[in-house]
């Protein structure tokens, strides 16, 4: 036994002075390397403490996120606000302990409580409806191993608005859209988002029920259509999906389009809040089936310009607009960024003259996302959604064309008291887009751009995209929406409404940062008058 013990020894220390060589031998090359090479300089003075310094440059944002950053930090969504996404898409619940984690010494909006809320049972929403769902509840969570959690079915009500109380988009074309949910899926393409990210949504939304999902300027692929769900398809100045070779609207397959149930009303892009820009795709990106669904040559980069050639002012895109409602019966509307107090003046003043313009107007605030864009224009181009809303209500209102447009907001709205304040400025519904995607798992990694999602959601590579299962995400989309729904009848109850269609600005209070307060009606006056005073 002695020997065979030497022996191993002797193997463990041959193992060990082995290691030992490689290290220095990499050591001594690392040096020497890093000392020749001309690209960095920290690596030309400090070879070994450089590659550590890169190391932990490389890892930061991940240290930030989970480590450093406290609950409220984070951009562009905190800790916070993450985890109530995940939670409430996962648990079906959005209850909190304790207290709140706001700031409340800062400035910001506020429901106003009414002294006598309604009951529970003075809510006025439709009380058949129901969806089934699955979720989680946790039995355990220890710290040094995998949480334990059930997976049940569960029923709950849709939360859906009354049948009387239902909102109807192009009520004066052939084939009005009616909608009796408030919150729908803003614009995501197939190839920002893959196949199973697409599907899940799709499935999710249609067992929600009584919403919507946009499929971007990317054009109808059969995962938007997977589920059955309502949607509004997005025609961007690439014309994907709806174009000819040349580039020219195919008015054929337009009206193909149209005609497929699901397909509710057309959508042209203007411009999105984080991408006021054309759009460029890679030719690896192109396979046949993405060229296929946008009607382009395979593996050809694609270049989308920043506006539609076809119209360069009011007049023309109203008259692209009634040829496009007129050859498919459906509600047309525009997507839109408002950039300042006299954006929508021109708009507003030919819808009076005319009768003509858009069945609705989405409007996305500069805070919202995108799959790619370009700092300056994120940062920098376009009004956020508090500020643009005001500004579009007041403009419709002036000229007396407001009740002939439903008015869709979308920009980090993501809960039911962001929701609650876009309706009581104007907004008749809702888009969310980054929250289903955190539904479906979306870290925040934000790799978008890079086609390499971890999580399988922002990525159509075919090994990535293993990583989101279907048929358990669809449920959280189910999950997420229903809580959002839930708590939106909630804040309403609270302010004394029995819906959350009665929302308006006498509702809503604003506190500054020295504890004054303003009715948001006083606010929406001051735009008013703005807005009024230009002739």
């Amino acid at each position: 036994m002695s020997g065979i013990a030497n022996v191993l020894i002797i193997l463990g220390f041959t193992v060990i002075f082995i290691i030992i060589i490689i290290l220095v031998l990499l050591l001594i090359y690392m040096i020497f390397f890093d000392r020749m090479q001309k690209h960095h300089a920290i690596l030309r003075n400090y070879p070994v403490l450089g590659r550590i310094r890169y190391f932990l440059e490389k890892i930061g944002p991940e240290m930030r996120q989970y480590w450093f950053n406290s609950d409220n930090e984070g951009k562009p969504f905190s800790r916070d606000d993450y985890e109530h996404m995940v939670k409430s898409s996962k648990y079906l619940r959005d209850v909190i302990g304790f207290g709140s984690k706001r700031d409340f010494d800062e400035e910001g909006f506020f429901v106003k409580n009414s002294m006598f809320p309604k009951l529970a049972e003075e809510e006025k929403y439709d009380r058949e409806t129901k969806v089934t769902t699955k979720r989680y509840i946790l039995l355990k969570d220890p710290l040094f191993s995998q949480r334990e959690e059930k997976w049940e079915d569960e029923a709950s009500s849709a939360f859906l608005l009354d049948d009387e109380d239902t909102v109807i988009i192009g009520p004066n074309t052939k084939n009005p859209f009616r909608l009796k949910g408030l919150i729908g899926m803003s614009a995501m393409s197939y190839g920002s988002l893959g196949k199973n990210a697409i599907t899940a949504l799709s499935e999710g939304l249609a067992a929600a029920k009584g919403t919507w999902m946009n499929t971007g300027e990317g054009g109808l692929s059969p995962y938007h259509l997977i589920g059955g769900v309502d949607i509004i398809m997005q025609i961007g100045p690439a014309m994907f999906g709806v174009r000819d070779s040349t580039g020219e609207m195919d008015w054929d397959e337009l009206k193909r389009k149209s005609e497929i149930p699901e397909i509710k009303a057309f959508e042209i892009k203007l411009a999105q809040g984080a991408k006021t820009r054309g759009g460029h795709i890679d030719a690896e990106k192109v396979n046949p089936e993405i060229a296929e669904i946008r009607k382009v040559v395979p593996y050809k980069a694609i270049d989308s310009p920043n506006r539609f050639h076809q119209y360069d002012d009011v007049k023309s895109m109203c008259d692209f607009i009634e040829k496009i409602r007129d050859h498919t019966g459906i509600p047309v509307g525009i997507k839109m960024v408002i950039g300042g107090t006299d954006s929508v003046e021109e708009l507003a003043s030919y819808m009076k003259e005319t009768g003509k313009g858009p069945d609705f107007i989405t409007l996305d605030g500069g805070e919202g996302g995108t799959g790619a864009s370009y700092q300056e224009l994120i940062d920098s181009v376009g009004l956020p959604i508090k500020s643009a809303l005001p500004i579009l209500v007041s403009t419709l209102e002036k000229y007396g064309v407001r009740d002939r447009v439903k008015i869709i907001a979308s920009g980090k709205l993501f809960t039911p008291d962001r929701i609650a304040i876009a309706l009581a400025m104007g907004a008749d519904l809702v888009n969310i887009a980054r929250g289903f995607m955190i539904a479906i798992g979306c870290i925040q990694t934000m790799k978008c751009h890079s086609n390499a999602c971890p999580v399988g959601v922002a990525t159509t590579d075919p090994e990535l995209q293993k990583a989101l299962v279907i048929d358990e995400k669809k449920y959280r989309v189910v999950n997420f929406l229903v809580t959002l729904r839930k708590g939106l009848f909630r804040i309403s109850a609270a302010a004394g409404l029995e819906s959350p269609l009665h929302f308006q600005p006498k509702h809503i209070s604003y506190k500054d940062d020295k504890g004054i307060v303003t009715s948001l009606e006083d606010i929406m006056k001051e735009v008013n008058g703005q807005i009024g005073s230009r002739q």
